[in-house]
């Protein structure tokens, strides 16, 4: 089975989480903090910066402790258990990460491009971008490696020309009066550039790619957050040195104004060219990273499993990637629109997230505490929670001081509790209980549904492909309400014997009524509530097995598989079919997908089995029969 390649080193993880930090605050957000809190906005950034770089230091002792490429999940799922909370805290993670992709290039091209440029041309470059990015991603670490450093390095330029030039223009009487707006827009102010410092995750999603990710990660995490800190508060500080905030605060285009008052026209192009390339390169850092959560999420069976799979050249969660690259695409389209809205909606999504991540540190430091911590943040045990307040506290005096932003918080929620119904559907579909609940639930739907779902001349054409049933002995692995169980038993004749096991006391109590109707005396049926793991112990010997609609919910296949065999004489026969391609999007069993994955398992097993699909109008039927054969022999 292929693996993720480990050979990123320390210079690869700073220069992904420069780019992945540096937001569009730090090129648009100092005038939207100057117009909320004037000159002491530079207080704000001071304040975040601090903050900032204290959960640097919280996601590098959680990724020093599982350094995994599920990344925050990974930490919150020790922390809070594998369930809702972990699932919804990575799932947030990645709806950030798809919004902050999005307002990243829409500004860059927002700001690039020429006034009255059309929506069909940004968008049409977007997508370029958008599949630019994820084939680089694609290709492997190697090309990643290269990529994100060259945008490290415009961006490290850019800023650092911006202060060294921009200080020789300070004119420090624009610094008095300091503070003329109430000192709690200082953490108002916050609100609108949290957000450029965002992006710690994306580094830990490249935990399972990085040599010694347990030291490596973390030193990369706190040095990368001192850095772009320092050069956002420098930079804050000098524009509001060249440019009065009242002048700064009433512009739309705040870099723009900074740039014609320190360069020629021709450098400000020059400029303009590199920020759009540095606002890219923080994209390109979110669309690295988030595969890597999906594939932690898959592992775990909490989003499409096949999601996992990894590419055997190239050693990249590729099909992560190519959903990615899909639904990155889909965003994009909402991207565009107005900045400080989209960046209402993101703020409180990525501070209730970043809480649930921080705030592992401190359940960890209680619930865990003889783990091994190559690195300690500092106050582990009440730092993440002070930094918790202050993240509530900036989320709700936004809300006190600005109208209409309740509705804004509602809409951004929205977008996290959209991950509950999906939660719920990916554990009905692997959770046992649940499993069986849900077919207790829908049984007598099934008696009525029965007819569509598995209509009699499909049965009829599944029991012609075998001939001289007449008094076998049959099990009937997954019987349902009896759909099938009716043709067996009088194929087999009253000489022969149905075994029918359903995993549902539901199913089996209308099984056994409808047989009782039709008088079938030959047909034992076995409510067995362990029969996603196993044959009923009770059954020792049969010359057919059929099943129809319970591979899918098998946990582990093979196992069962080999103990079908062990029931069966040699040749004897075996037929199983199992409903795939739901409304043609949802997911698939992972082993289900491929027809040639399926012989090999049952190959696996000591079966020779042919496979086919049969397309219906909302779903497909696989169709799997053949013999039990210590070699692989044609079946048809």
């Amino acid at each position: 089975m292929a693996e993720l390649k480990r050979n990123l080193g320390f210079w690869t993880v700073f220069s992904l989480t420069i780019t992945a930090m540096i937001g569009t605050g730090l090129f648009f957000g100092i005038s939207l903090a100057a117009e909320i809190a004037g000159n002491a906005s530079i207080l704000s950034w001071i304040i975040l910066a601090i903050i900032t770089v204290y959960v640097g230091a919280c996601f590098g002792e959680l990724t020093s402790m599982y350094p995994s490429a599920g990344g925050i999940y990974e930490f919150t799922k020790h922390a809070y258990g594998k369930g809702l909370a972990s699932f919804l805290i990575g799932w947030t993670s990645w709806v950030v990460i798809n919004m902050m992709n999005s307002l990243l290039i829409v500004a860059a091209l927002d700001y690039i491009m020429p006034n009255g440029t059309s929506i069909f041309t940004k968008i049409l470059l977007s997508v370029g971008i958008i599949i630019l990015l994820n084939y680089f991603a694609y290709l492997g670490t190697d090309r990643i490696a290269a990529m994100l450093g060259i945008f490290a390095v415009i961006i490290i330029v850019l800023l650092i020309s911006f202060i060294i030039v921009g200080s020789q223009h300070v004119n420090t009487q624009n610094y008095t009066p300091f503070f003329t707006m109430p000192n709690v827009m200082i953490l108002v102010a916050i609100f609108f550039i949290v957000e450029t410092f965002f992006g710690w995750e994306n580094a830990t999603f490249m935990a399972e790619e990085t040599t010694n990710p347990e030291k490596t990660i973390p030193k990369a995490l706190l040095w990368s957050s001192i850095f772009v800190t320092v050069l956002g508060v420098l930079l804050a500080t000098v524009m509001l040195g060249v440019i009065p905030w009242q002048e700064l605060s009433s512009t739309t285009t705040p870099l723009a104004e900074f740039t014609s008052r320190l360069f020629n026209a021709q450098v400000t192009e020059l400029v303009k060219i590199g920020v759009a390339l540095s606002l890219i390169g923080s994209a390109a850092g979110g669309l690295i990273g988030s595969p890597r959560l999906l594939l932690g999420l898959a592992r775990d069976k909490l989003f499409i499993e096949q999601l996992s799979e990894i590419h055997p050249k190239h050693q990249t969660p590729y099909k992560a990637i190519i959903f990615q690259t899909i639904v990155s695409i889909a965003v994009i389209l909402f991207g565009f629109g107005n900045y400080a809205y989209l960046l209402s909606i993101l703020v409180p999504l990525a501070l209730v997230m970043y809480i649930g991540v921080i705030l592992s540190v401190t359940i960890l430091r209680f619930k865990n505490p003889e783990h091994p911590r190559p690195f300690k943040v500092w106050f582990g045990k009440i730092g993440p929670i002070i930094i918790s307040i202050i993240y509530i506290s900036v989320i709700v005096l936004w809300i006190l001081n600005t109208p209409g932003s309740l509705g804004v918080v509602r809409l951004g929620l929205s977008f996290m509790m959209f991950g509950i119904p999906i939660f719920l559907l990916l554990i009905i579909y692997y959770d046992p209980e649940s499993i069986k609940a849900l077919s207790n639930f829908f049984s007598r739907f099934e008696v009525i549904m029965e007819n569509f779902n598995f209509p009699k001349k499909f049965r009829r054409e599944l029991l012609s492909y075998f001939e001289d049933m007449e008094d076998k002995i049959i099990l009937e692995y997954g019987s349902g309400v009896g759909t099938l169980t009716m043709h067996l038993a009088e194929s087999v004749g009253p000489r022969g014997k149905v075994f029918a096991t359903d995993l549902s006391a539901k199913n089996v109590e209308i099984l056994k009524r409808r047989l009782r109707k039709r008088k079938f005396e030959n047909v034992e049926v076995i409510h067995d509530e362990h029969q996603i793991n196993r044959i009923h112990p009770s059954i020792t010997n049969v010359d057919m097995v059929f099943s129809v609609g319970m591979l899918s919910y098998v946990q582990d296949i093979k196992k069962v598989l080999k103990e079908m065999n062990k029931l069966l004489p040699k040749h004897g026969k075996i037929c199983m079919v199992e409903y795939v391609d739901f409304f043609w999007i949802l997911p698939n069993v992972k082993w289900l997908s491929d027809n040639k994955e399926i012989e090999k398992i049952f190959r696996s097993a000591g079966f020779s089995v042919h496979v086919m699909r049969k397309r219906r109008f909302l779903w497909s039927y696989v169709i799997i029969y053949g013999i039990k054969s210590d070699e692989d022999v044609p079946y048809i």
